[in-house]
């Protein structure tokens, strides 16, 4: 006779936080000013402006759009700042970097908004693997925000965890 067979860890107590759940919809964009450069290195405003009224912020709608100079151009902040006046009725964010800034900033916004009261006094795993593009700095300040609340925090999955940090 065959004994039955327990999941223990459906029984546990554990709690998984996957970030890929928060991850919010919308696409990512980098947009590159240097093609609105002269020769890609020099800003001349009255030409700046021409183009940023001319361009069809509209397109962006729902974006999150990172904005950089691929060149080694010295932008004023105005620059960017006159691109953020444009896009703000249209995108969901706006900053000056990479795409993988934005989506730590994003993470951010969502793990200093997020209530832990839930996980107090829990043990918690972070889920490690991702489809999406989860920062690993979304990782980091997700488990300093749970240090103070759950009773245990680990990393990966139930079957193959990495411990973290355990409240004595």
């Amino acid at each position: 006779m065959a004994e039955e067979i327990i999941n223990r860890v459906a029984q546990s107590k554990l709690v998984t936080i996957d970030l890929e759940d928060y991850y919010p919809a919308g696409e990512r964009v980098l947009f590159d000013i240097s093609d609105w450069l002269m020769e890609g290195l020099i800003l001349r405003e009255k030409e700046f402006r021409k183009y940023a009224a001319a361009y069809n912020w509209s397109q962006h709608k729902g974006h999150y759009v990172a904005l950089i100079c691929s060149t080694d151009a010295i932008i004023p902040a105005w620059a960017y700042m006159l691109i953020s006046v444009y896009l703000a009725p249209f995108v969901e964010k706006t900053l000056i970097g990479t795409l993988e800034q934005m989506e730590t900033s994003i993470y951010q916004e969502i793990i200093n908004n997020l209530d832990v009261s839930a996980y107090q006094d829990k043990p918690v795993i972070i889920k490690g693997c991702a489809n999406k593009p989860i920062p690993d700095n979304a990782y980091t300040m997700l488990t300093t925000k749970l240090h103070n609340v759950a009773k245990s925090v680990m990393y990966g999955e139930a079957c193959s965890s990495v411990p973290l940090y355990k409240k004595r």
